[in-house]
């Protein structure tokens, strides 16, 4: 794992090293493409100024609340979905209804419906990010091992043990890879929404900087949120691993 970091690491640093050298060779104007110097630099300054703490924190918040908001929606979704394949036939094609529709179209509903701020980002956020964690669990919870329900159904388990001590626990993986999936779509979500109706954030910052031609700052904050995105992919990812490590763990005891 150490290698494969180091490798990546290598890679993306001979990246920007020929991004640099192709720049500066090319004599590229900066408001065409900057070089990742320049991109640095006005990164440094935006933070040491304290002007983009503001916005990050405004796009955090969007995040947050739409992943938490949509992670509960694919949750409890995702769980009807699977317990009833009847409820799936009817209400699946309206869940796929909501994806396919652009969600950049309907920004200008959000922002009629809920006004301008927070909120019509956070339900972006969610619609966005609720579908990939629906999807994975009911998924999950249709591929269950049926030996072990049989045996659950001879021990007489209510539909509720089942569902937490068996199903569950079986689709963790897949649950868990669409939360990593839900994960990134979040910020999709709260960027694509802030480029509509908001003043402040992240995303509205980029239109602003459009808007007077700094392309460094641009891209500094597509920097910023790269990061942040890979910081909540990596947090999604231990927790996966702390899930499934406990899962594990648990089950050697009851075996024992």
């Amino acid at each position: 794992m150490n290698r494969d970091a180091a490798t990546s690491a290598v890679l993306g640093l001979t990246c920007l090293a020929a991004w640099e050298a192709l720049v500066r060779l090319g004599q590229t104007s900066p408001l065409v493409l900057p070089a990742p110097s320049v991109v640095a630099q006005a990164l440094w300054q935006g933070l040491s100024s304290g002007y983009l703490w503001p916005h990050i924190a405004h796009t955090l918040t969007e995040v947050v609340l739409g992943l938490l908001l949509g992670a509960s929606m694919g949750f409890v979704g995702g769980v009807v979905l699977g317990e009833s394949a009847r409820v799936r036939r009817v209400f699946m094609p309206y869940v796929v209804l909501s994806q396919v529709v652009p969600k950049l179209a309907l920004a200008p509903l959000f922002i009629v419906w809920f006004g301008f701020g927070l909120l019509p980002t956070v339900v972006m956020t969610a619609l966005i990010c609720f579908f990939p964690l629906l999807e994975n669990i009911a998924t999950a919870m249709q591929q269950v091992d049926a030996h072990k329900l049989e045996l659950f159904r001879m021990l007489r388990a209510s539909a509720w043990q089942t569902l937490w001590r068996l199903k569950i626990p079986a689709g963790l993986p897949q649950i868990m890879a669409g939360l990593r999936v839900a994960v990134v779509l979040a910020w999709v979500g709260a960027v694509v929404g802030e480029f509509i109706g908001s003043s402040h954030g992240l995303g509205a910052l980029i239109i602003a900087a459009q808007g007077s031609m700094d392309t460094p700052l641009m891209f500094a904050v597509l920097t910023v949120i790269t990061v942040l995105g890979l910081a909540f992919y990596q947090a999604a990812q231990w927790l996966e691993q702390r899930l499934l490590r406990s899962q594990l763990e648990m089950s050697k005891r009851t075996k024992k």
